[in-house]
This record gives structure tokens, C-alpha cells and sequence, in this order.
């Protein structure tokens, strides 16, 4: 496992860290962080943890504002990055991420789902480039695990040196 990923500095910057991740499920759970067929890997989803804290709780249009459902996607993000990582030593042999799903805790009427999740994109783009771009959808849903306003899932195409 590479000791190296990213997180933003106070100016918007990329820095290098140690990632912080929760512990993976042992052998004996029956769900995994990831999955990999060929050269596919499937990414669990990730809610907004920076160590062991959630970066905030509540519902988008409600207790939360855009700008940190926005923070929280960009969280979930880093450590989606920080599974990949973990996973496959570096990030220099990821091809593509195919998909982002982007779910959003939402009160009713709040429609800016997709500017939320711009948060998670923005992050991708800005790490991989043009193998950061994807497909995505940004889903409003009532409540999310442990109170998080955004948890972000993802599938990412691997090259064989994976």
C-alpha cells in the first residue's frame, strides 16, 4: 500500500497526507470496501469521514447548505481515492473512472443534487485529468448512514498492470 493521497489545502490546492481510512471489513464480512471483475473495480460507497469524524450531518436543504454538501462530496471523493490507492498501489493505473453515483441527503423540494455533487467530480478531474472524467448521477434521497449528507459510490476501469 503506497503511504501517499491527497486532500485539499485551505487555498484549493492538491497536498500529499496519509490517508485516513476507516479499517476494511475482515474476511469474514460479506461486504467489501471493493470489487474487482477483470479489470472493472466497483467501489462501495463512501460517506464524508475526515478520520473519525464526519465533516457534517444532516440533510441538504435543510440543515446543511450547498456549499457543505459540496465539502462533504469532495470527502467522500478523497476517500474513494484512498480505497483506489489502497487497492492498487498507485493511482497512475487507473484508465478511467467510468462512474460516479452521488447520493445526497435531501429535505424536501431541494432540486441542487447535481450541484452538490460537482464536489466529488471536481475532485476526480483534478487528481486524474482526463481519466477523472465520467458518467454520473446525483440522487436525492431521504436519510444516509450515520447521518452524512453525501456518500459517493464509483466504478473505475484498471489497466493489467493493476
Amino acid at each position: 500500500m503506497s503511504s501517499t493521497s491527497w486532500h485539499y489545502e485551505q487555498d484549493g490546492r492538491f497536498a500529499a497526507f496519509e490517508p485516513v481510512l476507516a479499517p476494511a471489513p475482515g474476511p469474514e464480512a460479506s461486504l467489501r470496501p471493493l470489487r474487482r471483475t477483470e479489470g472493472v473495480l466497483y467501489l462501495s460507497g463512501q460517506v464524508a469521514m475526515a478520520g473519525d469524524e464526519l465533516v457534517a450531518t444532516g440533510v441538504l436543504g435543510a440543515e446543511v447548505d450547498v456549499a457543505t454538501g459540496q465539502a462533504c462530496a469532495r470527502q467522500c471523493a478523497l476517500n474513494l481515492l484512498g480505497r483506489l490507492q489502497e487497492e492498487l498501489g498507485s493511482l497512475a493505473v487507473v484508465k478511467q473512472v467510468v462512474k460516479l453515483t452521488v447520493f445526497v441527503a435531501s429535505a424536501p423540494g431541494f432540486r441542487q443534487q447535481p450541484q452538490v455533487a460537482d464536489g466529488a467530480t471536481e475532485v476526480f478531474v483534478d487528481v486524474l485529468g482526463e481519466a477523472g472524467k465520467h458518467a454520473r448521477s446525483a440522487v436525492g434521497v431521504a436519510e444516509l448512514p450515520l447521518g452524512t449528507p453525501v456518500e459517493v459510490e464509483a466504478i473505475v476501469e484498471v489497466g493489467p498492470e493493476a
